[in-house]
């Protein structure tokens, strides 16, 4: 587990102020965690983003996933990627719910990652194809 735990931590004058927690595979870097005990400008980006990159490279890993969340990753030159996760709500009447609310969050989304698609810092044509979860595998146009 020690090899699968990447932590990158923020000290001023000598006492730990913000934190991170990334979990790594074979070739990718996910990241997880952060706090902080303050508000510190820029702190958050340095820790989830940029030392997240720089590892990646030094560690010469095929791809960083920075979490879930922020329209901020768009200009950092991150994707914007569907996640999902798996959750049991033992309460029928509460999952029903929540399987409603959900339903109309994946329209939402989906309209956004559309919409964000057209605002990446970069050309790729293969871009929208990538983004769409019911594209499997499509082959990038030769450059």
């Amino acid at each position: 587990m020690p090899d699968a735990i990447v932590i990158e931590l923020a000290e001023l004058e000598g006492e730990p102020i913000a934190c991170s927690i990334s979990l790594r595979s074979r070739d990718t870097l996910y990241g997880r965690y952060w706090g902080a005990s303050g508000d510190f400008h820029s702190l958050h980006f340095e820790l989830c983003y940029y030392r997240g990159i720089e590892y990646c490279i030094r560690e010469g890993l095929a791809r960083f996933e920075p979490g879930t969340q922020g329209e901020h990753k768009l200009l950092r030159g991150f994707l914007p990627t569907p996640v999902w996760s798996l959750h049991e709500i033992a309460d029928e009447r509460f999952a029903a719910a929540i399987g409603e609310w959900l339903a109309r969050e994946r329209t939402v989304r989906r309209a956004w990652l559309d919409e964000a698609a057209g605002h990446l810092p970069f050309r790729r044509a293969d871009i929208p194809a990538r983004l769409d979860p019911d594209v499997r595998h499509r082959v990038a146009p030769e450059d």
